[in-house]
């Protein structure tokens, strides 16, 4: 029996809106009624299952809202997504407390009204059992505190169950911000050594004078000031594991005595002439491509081979952008719990924005701006206006303004949207400038209409730059 296409009920009380849709809707396959006024959609709604209401919230006779109190109280699982043209703050959070999937502002692009509706209906087939967003975001997405379920993170997890069983050292490798140390702790903590230390060493943060006792420890009257003898952070791990963060910042005398440690398991303290023997697990991660360190002498071979016997590559923010939505609620969750806030909800048009960006951060950036989103919020709700995006994008942003584009580039692979769209920002911003924030002027200086010019603000975030 084949499957039903979704039936989707457009409420507008603008006779072009409602033909409009129906003619995009139906060509996108789905069934599709249509009311003009509020009390039309309730009858609608109370004799008619929908799978989708796309409902505008200001009708001749009564508030969108009412219709979406409706939808939601007849059938729960119904999705609402509202549409105005006169988008607020406090519309849009009234909106999704009453249990709308989103709120879109007037004029909206079609395409991403599509594919609001497609990632809408989506989620209803997913939530089978009436579960609302936040537990369907929950579900199967934990591995420890690591967060995500691309095919990439799924990945990861399988491998840390399989090396977590043996005593393997383990490269783990990846850009700043993805998340090495959060990787080395599930594997400790799926490890049999999960009851004992597990000890992190940050090998570019210790001055080179203090390296080699920090490491090792050092006997009484070693050196001036040894008045005891103190044990070092391999010592301290016994029975643990040792994290070697960053460790391609060693200098070449400490991978020497490195060497000796992974190969032996033993060490000698600053001072001391007996070995001391420990049983410890080997964790080293770095941003550094070794292998190329070691070609170009700054790294000794012997020790990349002895460290590097499992590798575990931790991909960028930007090639698994569909782990956001379920890291950013994570964070959420954390930041509003941490910050005595009730804020539980992203808004889907908001993640939207997040995916759009490719976070040069990497998942720390990602949290330090929900932490800024949670911290200035005044709603329950965080939506797109709630986002401090472009702090963090004006660095690449001015970067882009007045960059030559080197399309072998695209051999490599980029980012086309995000390109695109700090292109679309880099000129309209000038040509706000330069008619000291007059739209109609700064519209015909781009030779776009004033209504695609208002547009193109909203859907950028300009909208204060352009009153």
């Amino acid at each position: 029996m084949a499957a039903r296409n979704p039936h989707i009920l457009v409420v507008d009380d603008e006779l072009s809106m409602r033909e409009l849709l129906e003619l995009m809707l139906s060509k996108e396959g789905y069934q599709v009624s249509c009311a003009e006024t509020g009390e039309q959609a309730k009858t609608l709604l109370a004799n008619r299952s929908f799978d989708l209401v796309l409902c505008d919230i200001r009708l001749g006779d009564i508030s969108g809202l009412e219709v979406l109190r409706t939808a939601k109280s007849v059938r729960p699982e119904t999705i609402v997504i509202m549409i105005s043209a006169y988008a607020t703050a406090e519309n849009a959070v009234q909106a999704m407390n009453d249990g709308a999937y989103d709120y879109l502002p007037k004029p909206f692009d079609n395409t991403e009204l599509k594919q609001t509706i497609r990632n809408a209906l989506k989620l209803r087939t997913l939530s089978a059992e009436k579960q609302s967003l936040d537990d369907e975001l929950k579900k199967n997405l934990h591995f420890g505190s690591l967060v995500g379920n691309s095919p990439r993170m799924l990945h990861i997890y399988e491998i840390i169950k399989q090396i977590s069983k043996t005593d393997t050292n383990v490269l783990i490798t990846g850009e700043s911000g993805t998340g090495k140390e959060l990787i080395a702790r599930a594997i400790h903590r799926e490890s049999r050594r999960r009851n004992n230390p597990f000890v992190v060493i940050n090998c570019g943060s210790i001055p080179e004078t203090l390296v080699e006792s920090e490491f090792f420890g050092y006997k009484r009257g070693a050196f001036t000031g040894a008045l005891v003898d103190k044990k070092g952070l391999f010592e301290t791990a016994d029975k643990g594991t040792v994290f070697l963060d960053e460790i391609g910042d060693l200098s070449h005398q400490m991978q020497v005595k490195m060497l000796r440690v992974l190969q032996e398991r033993v060490f000698k303290p600053v001072g001391g002439n007996e070995d001391i023997a420990v049983d410890i697990r080997v964790i080293a991660a770095t941003n550094k491509r070794l292998d190329e360190e070691v070609i170009a002498g700054r790294f000794r071979e012997d020790l990349f081979y002895r460290i590097n016997v499992v590798e575990i590559r931790i991909p960028p923010l930007r090639e698994r952008k569909s782990d956001i939505r379920a890291l950013a609620q994570h964070f959420l969750e954390k930041y509003s719990h941490r910050l005595g806030k009730e804020i539980t909800k992203i808004s889907s048009y908001a993640v939207d924005l997040l995916q759009r960006y490719d976070f040069p951060g990497n998942v720390r950036e990602l949290e330090n701006l929900i932490e800024r989103s949670v911290a200035l919020s005044n709603t329950n709700i965080i939506l797109p206006d709630s986002l401090s995006l472009s702090i963090h994008k004006r660095r690449w942003i001015e970067g882009v303004k007045n960059q030559r584009f080197d399309l072998d580039e695209v051999e490599r692979g980029v980012q086309l949207d995000s390109i695109l769209e700090a292109i679309e920002r880099a000129y309209i911003e000038k040509a706000l400038a330069c008619s000291h924030g007059n739209k109609n002027t700064a519209a015909d200086l781009l030779g776009i209409s004033l209504r695609s010019f208002r547009y193109r603000c909203s859907k950028l975030g300009l909208d204060k730059s352009a009153e």
